[in-house]
């Protein structure tokens, strides 16, 4: 269950930043919008959904790809460039991680805190990788932090390394005679890279392999972050799947709860035998004979897009986890979307404490039945200094012009800038700028003809 994520000096993000998935205090509407797990006898509280809303261009799916981008320097080790397949460039390129508005360099800021097998981390990241776009920066990692149930076990800070509170995770430990051991606790404090993390170097290898699974595999198979949601594929590998119909099964019942039920929708081999993954087909049925013909140029386009998505919903409410998806209801009817949400705020159906994050331009959502108001947020861009910042809803008081009751309309009061977060928008003096000039030009070009 994810509780915090922070960034600091992240693209347009110069401030630290903090989107939190803990209930605000004293909220009490759509309670059962709250997560809650036990441990250590201190009971957390999460929420089970949050929307972001912002204008164009203010920092939404940045705040989603900062989540990637640590994910996934978590998994490999190391603040190295990649080379994954994702549409998120700054995971390949850490170049393009750095503030973009500073003078001079600054460390960025990552730090995340989650519960996983009834125990709560808390890692922070600090690294350098210098000024934006400097790709021949030596990075290196300033400062590296985990606590495990509120107590600090390491902390790294460029090469020198402080251990504590072992005691209190002595069953977690890959062996005990490392609390007795002095030469090797020296040993866990030496050799350490300047752009590999402590944690999947040394902690592991001296101190608990255990944790460091428990760790990873919250990040590889419980957060699932999709950087530009109109780009998803989940279609499963060819070479993994030796029976479709379980499958098929499943996307023609959810297709057709969808309202594309005209006809059925398979995944089938691929005919390029050199594809690693089996596409979607859709059998149509002429003259009493079945066609099978590519889904993309028959289906329209949301029915594809909920066909991708679908697997990802069903994947996280059946093994729990957190789902962040950019423009998840593009394309996609509000009504489905909103039927999607409820279904996590379902706790008949959401037994494994899954999570939905999403942003989104459609105010539809803005509805106090929908969301909590902690559950509402918001990135805006300063026009003038370029810099982003993220809030909720309930980060307003009740009182005042701006205040925000329960009974309030929160679509209304968007629209009229109430919460910010939203740009004045008018296109007539540009088109009629660009029309007029256009006219001039022909009008010049029609009398040198005439000449």
């Amino acid at each position: 269950m994810l509780l915090r994520f922070a960034i600091k000096n992240y693209k347009s993000f110069k401030d630290e930043n903090v989107f939190s998935m803990e209930p605000a205090p004293k909220q009490k509407d759509l309670s059962y919008s709250i997560l809650s797990s036990n441990v250590s006898r201190k009971l957390y509280k999460g929420l089970c959904s949050s929307v972001i809303y912002g204008a164009n261009a203010s920092g939404k799916t940045s705040i989603i790809g900062a989540i990637e981008v640590l994910q996934q320097i978590i998994l490999s080790g190391n603040i190295n460039n990649k080379n994954l397949n994702t549409p998120n460039v700054a995971v390949n390129k850490l170049e393009l991680v750095p503030n973009s508005g500073l003078a001079e360099k600054e460390p960025v800021v990552f730090s995340i805190k989650f519960i996983e097998e009834g125990i709560v981390f808390d890692y922070q990241l600090i690294a350098d990788f210098g000024r934006f776009l400097d790709r021949e920066y030596n990075r290196k990692i300033i400062r590296e932090q985990l606590s495990i149930n509120e107590l600090n076990i390491f902390v790294r800070t460029n090469d020198e390394v402080v251990i504590s509170n072992l005691d209190a995770i002595k069953s977690l430990l890959d062996n005990d005679f490392i609390l007795k051991s002095e030469d090797l606790n020296n040993a866990a404090k030496r050799n350490i890279k300047a752009t590999e993390l402590y944690l999947s170097n040394n902690f592991k290898s001296f101190y608990s392999v255990r944790l460091f699974e428990v760790i990873t595999n919250w990040f590889k198979t419980k957060l699932t972050v999709v950087v530009r949601g109109d780009r998803v594929c989940t279609a499963p590998k060819a070479e993994l799947v030796k029976n479709t119909q379980g499958i098929n099964h499943l996307i023609n019942l959810a297709a057709k709860n969808f309202g594309a039920n005209a006809n059925t929708i398979i995944y089938a081999e691929p005919i390029d035998k050199g594809q690693e993954y089996l596409e979607l087909g859709s059998i149509i049925e002429k003259e009493e004979k079945k066609i099978l013909i590519p889904a993309e140029t028959y289906e329209s386009y949301g029915t594809m897009r909920f066909i991708e998505l679908f697997p990802l919903m069903l994947g996280v409410l059946t093994k729990g986890g957190t789902l962040v998806i950019d423009e998840m209801d593009a394309s996609i009817h509000p009504m489905a979307i909103m039927s999607l949400i409820n279904i996590f705020h379902n706790d008949e159906i959401n037994k494994n404490k899954a999570q939905l994050i999403f942003n989104t331009h459609n105010p539809i959502f803005l509805d106090r039945n929908l969301f909590r108001r902690d559950e509402i947020k918001f990135v805006e861009r300063d026009e003038a200094t370029y810099q982003s910042i993220i809030y909720a809803l309930s980060d307003f008081g009740t009182c005042g012009r701006s205040g925000v009751r329960k009974t309030g309309d929160y679509m209304k009061n968007y629209f009229v800038s109430r919460y910010g977060a939203i740009r004045d928008v008018d296109f007539s003096d540009l088109f009629k700028k660009m029309i007029d000039k256009y006219n001039e030009g022909s009008h010049v070009n029609n009398v040198q003809k005439t000449k």
